[in-house]
């Protein structure tokens, strides 16, 4: 567990649109030696083959709207690489489908993939989520008798989650289009009715500009499309400059980078579930110097939890690019039930000691989270039933 760290990174003053604020994020020295660019998709969906080879067909595959792929250009020697703006390398691969709801789909081929020496594409944000849905969803490792013989045969799959597409987080796609974007600008905070919704960086001031349009295509929680509803404005946040202090132009301008260096420590303060927060990080892919990884914040209940992706350079540990997802309270609830089962070896009664409940109390708690399907239904029925004279119970005492 590390905290996650805006290395390399200073916050600017926000902007403000309804209730979206922009916090830009500026890179304070130049890093050309790896590039991002954009390559779009316009299938309706995409068949994403995480195992297997094109000859034997995939063992296991992820499927979901994928908008666009990121391509990512880098040198080993720190010389300037070469953004690949408009490369479409990778083989075209899309076909129609018929009575399925969608119809066209691309195959892609992994989530993270060599196209030549040093450049890679890789799904943007997907490579997160598609790990959030493999992360504890195995199943139980022993097979217990409580469980049902789905559980044990095929664990939690298949496993799918719902998001929000950009587009319908009210006030997101205005604010995007009138955001006006600083010379140094590599990055953004979003943030819906003052809750972090999404932090986004890359390596370098004109990749942001190409890739600031992509923030709209990206997906986001059921609480980030729910703030936009029910919020028309932030919280009114003010600043002031004594005049008694200013005397001379060389006050004011230091009064100002005073000013901006508390709002960038108070934006950096909003997203203090996320920056310096713990988080659990896996690499996917060293590419030279640089190291790609996706992560998950330490699952507590009682914060917000977060998702992403993120490359960082080695040695330095200074951000390159990073990109993440607000959990709703409801994911983590069912993130962090199946990592107590799994740290507890999936044993029902360890787990419910764990969490200072009893048996029948893990076994309701699962089933509201939508996991009922893993147990025996005799264990369910009596779980209900306890609970049901417990209520009656209580009734008649009163």
């Amino acid at each position: 567990m590390e905290p996650l760290a805006l290395t390399g990174l200073e916050i600017a003053p926000s902007q403000v649109f309804g209730s979206i604020r922009l916090v830009p994020l500026l890179r304070r020295g130049g890093s050309a030696d790896l590039r991002l660019s954009r390559r779009a998709y316009h299938e309706d969906v995409a068949i994403v083959a995480l195992g297997g080879d094109d000859r034997s067909g995939p063992s296991l595959a992820y499927f979901s709207y994928v908008p666009h792929g990121l391509v990512l250009s880098w040198s080993e020697d720190g010389t300037a690489a070469e953004a690949a703006y408009g490369g479409q390398i990778e083989k075209q691969n899309v076909f129609r489908l018929d009575q399925s709801g969608f119809s066209t789909a691309r195959m892609l081929h992994r989530m993270v993939k060599r196209e030549a020496p040093r450049r890679l594409r890789f799904l943007p944000l997907h490579m997160a989520m598609e790990g959030f849905l493999s992360l504890f969803f195995g199943g139980p490792s022993i097979a217990w008798g409580e469980y049902s013989r789905q559980a044990l045969r095929d664990g939690l799959s298949p496993r799918s989650e719902r998001v929000i597409f950009g587009p319908s987080v009210r006030g997101l796609e205005d604010a995007l289009r009138l955001f006006e974007i600083h010379d140094r600008q590599v990055g953004v905070l979003i943030f819906v009715a003052e809750a972090l919704a999404s932090a986004f960086v890359t390596s370098d001031p004109e990749d942001y500009r190409a890739l600031h349009p992509t923030l709209l295509e990206d997906f986001y929680g059921d609480l980030i499309y729910q703030y936009g509803q029910f919020y028309d404005t932030t919280v009114p946040l003010s600043v002031a400059i004594e005049d008694k202090s200013i005397h001379q132009l060389s006050d004011l301008r230091a009064a100002a980078d005073r000013v901006r260096a508390e709002w960038g420590a108070f934006h950096g303060f909003q997203a203090g579930d996320l920056i310096g927060r713990p988080a659990s990080a896996q690499t996917l892919y060293s590419a030279g110097p640089f190291r790609i990884e996706r992560f998950i914040t330490d699952l507590d209940p009682a914060r917000e939890n977060h998702i992403g992706e993120m490359i960082r350079r080695d040695g330095t540990g200074e951000l390159m690019y990073l990109k993440t997802y607000r959990l709703s309270a409801a994911q983590t609830r069912r993130v962090y039930l199946l990592s107590q089962l799994a740290a507890n070896e999936w044993n029902l009664n360890q787990t419910a000691a764990a969490l200072g409940t009893d048996r029948n109390g893990l076994t309701l708690r699962l089933s509201n989270a939508g996991f009922g399907y893993l147990l025996h239904p005799e264990i369910l029925a009596a779980a209900h039933k306890s609970e049901w004279i417990a209520r009656a119970g209580g009734g008649e005492g009163q």
